[in-house]
């Protein structure tokens, strides 16, 4: 028996590296930073330029109906990183926020972690376990120095990730102050430690990215590349920002300069998407594009969706998502199941055949049996509890479910709950919470249920509101 055992290892040794990583899928996980649901030509846009984004979607499936696990960065990012919803991390707050004012808010808000906690086992760990590259370019989000960076979350590399929420500037030095809201204190943020005159940190990130593919080419690697773009502040290349001044103000979609942004991550996408074919890679690697929230109210109109990220309306939750998985998905299929956050790392997981960890994706569902036409998504509801204040427009702190056409939003402050029907009224124009008080009452009964389930922690009155003592 020793003998065979050894016999074997030998065998293993003997073949070649490039010979096991063409048995292995590479995994490439696009996050774009508040793109909005309508920001893609395959999307329907007629405004923004997104050609290699669009033949993503040609050449795997594209979701209509996708869904951020928050209406905020930092929370969409754990969830992706856990397979657990906001709401059990008790991460449910863009970090490290600090928009709740003591007079002005009459709740005080739930509380929350302003990092990942370090006993989550992440995708990445779970992916370097089975021996693969990690590799992180980009932000990060979930807390910094000196225990929650991508360093400590499983990732063999870092290039750029930081506590921070946005760069200093997307041009070389890339360095800028950001005042933190609850003290007025200034903090400084240096995205990236070297650069050259002229440089764009889109393109940037790129070029780091397609060295680390070069670097692991022999090798299975899982590249999550979670772009700073298209977050504020809004900073394109003038010459792409011109092309889209030219158009008309009525028919512009956004703002230029945040339309030469997106077009930006096209090329980027495009570029990766072209290192893979020129390394023979490309039909071994699982493709993710998708986004954190939706689209930010200053730059981009969320239209036919009802407003914009912060807020836990259509155009808040709603994203793009287009998977790509070579032999596995009918090409440009299209999908309208409802889809979360949670579900990425239980179905990358499965795609590479590796095995299921229930206890740590607690929230998510294997997508495979959706993405290979097998079968559909086993779950009845889709749940989400932001009790927390930003200054995005048509934002409060509120909880919502969706179990299937319907969506229920219950408000904190004032109690009011909102019913809509997505499959008719996907812009949620009418509330038919009046009209239908026995769905409203069932979903709202539900919605109550899974927050004890999970453990969700809710705002509470606050004392120091001031129109409350006027």
């Amino acid at each position: 028996m020793i003998r065979y055992v050894r016999l074997v290892l030998g065998l293993l040794a003997l073949w070649p590296a490039s010979a096991w990583a063409q048995a292995k899928l590479n995994v490439v996980f696009f996050l774009v930073d508040d793109l909005g649901w309508m920001d893609l030509g395959c999307q329907g846009s007629k405004y923004y330029h997104t050609p290699n984004i669009d033949r993503l979607a040609e050449e795997g499936m594209r979701f209509t109906d996708a869904y951020a696990a928050c209406n905020v960065c930092s929370p969409t990012r754990a969830a992706i990183m856990t397979g657990k919803y906001p709401a059990r991390l008790m991460l449910t707050q863009w970090l490290p926020a600090g928009r709740w004012q003591p007079q002005g808010h009459r709740l005080r808000e739930a509380r929350f972690l302003r990092s990942l906690p370090l006993e989550e086992i992440t995708l990445a760990e779970a992916l370097r376990e089975a021996g693969y590259a990690t590799l992180h370019v980009g932000k990060w989000h979930l807390g910094g120095p000196p225990f929650s960076l991508p360093e400590q979350h499983g990732f063999d590399r870092n290039v750029a990730g930081s506590e921070h929420g946005a760069p200093g500037g997307y041009w070389y030095p890339y360095t800028g102050k950001w005042t933190i809201p609850t003290t007025g204190s200034k903090v400084v943020k240096r995205t990236l430690p070297d650069g050259k005159e002229g440089e764009y940190l889109t393109d940037r990130l790129t070029d780091e990215a397609i060295k680390l593919i070069r670097e692991n080419k022999v090798r299975p690697f899982f590249l999550y590349f979670p772009y700073y773009a298209v977050h504020a502040p809004l900073q394109g290349k003038r010459e792409m920002a011109a092309r889209y001044e030219r158009v008309p103000e009525a028919k512009r979609q956004g703002k230029p300069r945040y339309a030469a942004m997106v077009e930006s991550v096209d090329e980027s996408v495009g570029r990766i998407m072209g290192t893979l074919q020129q390394l023979g890679l490309s039909e071994r690697t699982l493709v993710v594009f998708t986004s954190d929230n939706g689209g930010f109210a200053s730059a981009t109109n969320n239209a036919p969706l009802r407003a914009n990220k912060g807020s836990n309306y259509e155009g808040g939750l709603r994203v793009p998502l287009i998977v790509k998985w070579p032999g596995k998905i009918l090409t440009g299929s299209v999908t309208d199941a409802p889809v979360i956050s949670t579900d990425f790392y239980p179905t990358i997981l499965e795609a590479l055949g590796l095995p299921a960890r229930p206890h740590q994706h607690l929230d998510g569902v294997s997508l495979v049996p959706l993405l290979t036409g097998r079968g559909m998504v086993d779950r009845e509801s889709l749940y989400w509890h932001y009790p927390h204040y930003n200054r995005h427009p048509s934002s409060s702190p509120s909880g919502v479910i969706r179990q299937g056409k319907w969506k229920l939003i219950e408000h904190f402050e004032t109690g009011k709950r909102e019913l809509f029907d997505l499959g008719e009224d996907p812009g949620e124009a009418k509330d038919l919470a009046e009209a239908l008080p026995e769905i409203t009452r069932k979903l709202h009964a539900d919605l109550v249920a899974w927050r004890i389930e999970v453990g969700a922690d809710m705002p509470r009155n606050n004392p120091e509101y001031l129109n409350d003592k006027k």
